[in-house]
């Protein structure tokens, strides 16, 4: 069987199913060996990440170990 008429029997099979979680299973085993890891943003994230961006130009921003520190602390305070 070529990859071709398996392609077409999977398709065909699946829609057959009704099962949300076997269907979600079985995405999460199609989305694993993808090959384009190609991620559709919207406009409005977009501009988070450029707002983002600019923050860090600024300066405005905190390093993780930073955060960390002031969390186990914020922590400890309680």
């Amino acid at each position: 069987m070529s990859a071709i008429e398996l392609k077409k029997l999977l398709i065909h099979r699946i829609a057959e199913i009704d099962d949300v979680s076997f269907l979600k299973a079985l995405k999460t085993i199609l989305d694993s060996k993808t090959k384009s890891k190609i991620i559709s943003l919207t406009q409005e994230q977009r501009h988070e990440i450029n707002e983002s961006k600019k923050e860090i130009e600024q300066g405005l921003f905190i390093e993780q170990i930073e955060l960390d520190k002031e969390f186990d602390k914020w922590l400890s305070a309680r």
